[in-house]
This record gives structure tokens, sequence and C-alpha cells, in this order.
């Protein structure tokens, strides 16, 4: 199905990039609100939000992934409130209201529960629910207007920074995966594919890892080697140690570091099946 441009409109509330800001998509009733969790109390008078509405709180843990905390609200500000007193872990939310005042509890609770669902699915964040959210019984015209409101909520969720709905490989990429995957073959049984992406490089499960580093090795990549052994990113298998989830790595250079147990040039390791490197292949 193809996909057509979309008009996004972003108002700095505090005429500053790290302050309160609106967002709204052309043709849409939904308005989006992302708010730093220091600047709720400023927001207490806006009159938009006394009204029904979704919210995620964000934040990240000591290793630095994402964690998310889905709710509804039938008087978001208020929800918000008890939050800041209540829950620690998060530094900014993104909210979602209607224009047209046209949500209801039915309608939030539904999306509370859709969106916990597609953030558990993805597993790209950590979620902090302690329970799973109950979904409404609404009508199937209202399910309707729903789906289509959640697909607006996760591309502004993601435009305002935030991927908590996206997998790592898109469909997409899957249909380009084999004539644009790159590879690694290297020393100590590195034997890696994967491909670029908007944030880096993705490693794809079942690639396998090096057995052990170099001395020269930087500590940073030894750190995050380690890390990725403890949460089980890397496991051990009778061959080695592998890739046992899609993985995306801020750069190719850290990808294939890690891969290959050593310092790295992504842009000159990673190569096509035909030889072409990665850089090559950007450049050509």
């Amino acid at each position: 199905m193809k996909k057509f441009g979309k008009t996004i409109k972003l108002f700095l509330i505090d005429g500053e990039p790290n302050g309160r800001m609106t967002c709204e998509l052309s043709n849409w009733t939904g308005k989006a609100y992302k708010i730093p969790r220091i600047m709720i109390k400023e927001s207490y008078s806006r009159e938009d939000l006394q009204s029904p509405g979704i919210y995620l709180l964000f934040g990240e843990n000591e290793d630095g992934k994402g964690l998310v905390y889905i709710g509804e609200a039938e008087t978001i500000i208020d929800r918000l409130k008890q939050h800041v007193a209540q829950k620690e872990f998060w530094s900014e939310v993104i909210l979602f209201i209607s224009k047209d005042e046209n949500l209801n509890k039915a309608h939030i609770k539904y999306l509370e529960s859709r969106l916990y669902e597609k953030t558990k699915k993805v597993n790209h964040y950590e979620l902090e629910n302690n329970t799973v959210p109950s979904k409404s019984s609404i009508s199937e015209s209202e399910i309707a207007e729903m789906e289509e409101f959640i697909e607006n909520i996760k591309l502004l969720t993601n435009t305002l920074g935030h991927r908590v709905f996206e997998t790592l490989v898109s469909a997409e990429a899957n249909k380009t995966k084999k004539t644009n995957t790159f590879y690694i073959k290297a020393a100590r049984g590195a034997n890696g594919f994967g491909i670029p992406s908007s944030k880096g490089f993705i490693v794809f499960k079942n690639s396998e890892v090096a057995t052990s580093t170099t001395e020269s090795m930087q500590k940073s990549l030894i750190n995050i080697r380690k890390r990725l052994i403890e949460n089980k990113t890397i496991i051990k298998s009778e061959n080695g140690l592998l890739f046992d989830k899609d993985y995306e790595f801020s750069s190719p250079s850290t990808a294939a570091g890690i891969l290959m147990g050593r310092n790295a040039n992504g842009l000159k390791e990673w190569k096509l099946k035909s030889g072409k490197t990665l850089k090559e292949h950007e450049t050509s």
C-alpha cells in the first residue's frame, strides 16, 4: 500500500526545544503534548488537559534501556500530578487528547489496552505497568476510529523521539533484507549479518560473536559486550556466542566491534556478498 507524505505541526509552548510542545497532524482531530516531568506544574492551568486522554511516561534504566508506563485518565492533568508524586522513573510524558472532545472513558480504556499489547509485542521498551490493562467493549465503528487513532499515536510518538511501537526491522527492510544485508566473517568465530538503520546498525538474530576479545579493545565496547551477555541479548550456544534477537547499535563500528571482539571500522568491515563495503555502498 502506497504511503503518502504527512504534515506535522510542532508548537514550542515555551519557545525552547527542551520545553513543552504540542504536536498536531493534518486532518486529524487528535493532539499530542510532550511535557518534561519538571514542567508538569506549569501545565496545570491548560484547559485542554482537563479532558480525557491517553499518556505514556518515559524514562531509562541504569543500562540505558527505555522504560514506559502506559495509562489513561478522564482528567489527564490530575493523573499526571499523581504520577509526579508517586512514580520516580520517568522524565517526560507524551499524551494524546481529542481536539473535538470526542474521546470517552471506553475509548481511552481501549486505547490503553491496545497500546500496551503493541508495546509488549515489539519489546523495544520495558513496560512499567504492574497490571495488564483491561480492554473496554466498544462498537465496530468505534473500533475502526480508535485503530486509526492508534496509528497516528504511533506516528507522532516516533516523531517525538520514542520508538516504543516500532519494530527494529521494518516491513520495508524485510523486503530488501536479502539484497542489502551486510556480513562480517572474522577471527575467533565472528560470523554476523545485519543492515544499516536510521539510528545506526541492526545486527540480526543468530549472528555469531567472537568468543574472546583483544587486549586493545576499547573499555566502552567491552562494557557493552558484557551488558549484552548479562541481559541475554548475546547467549552461549554449542559453537560459542550468538545474538538471541535482532539488536540495534548506535553505529556500524560499534556493531562490528562487538561482533569481532576488537576495535573496528564498521564502514570497512561490513560488506555485501559482492564484497562492496558499507562505505562504498553509501557513497557510490
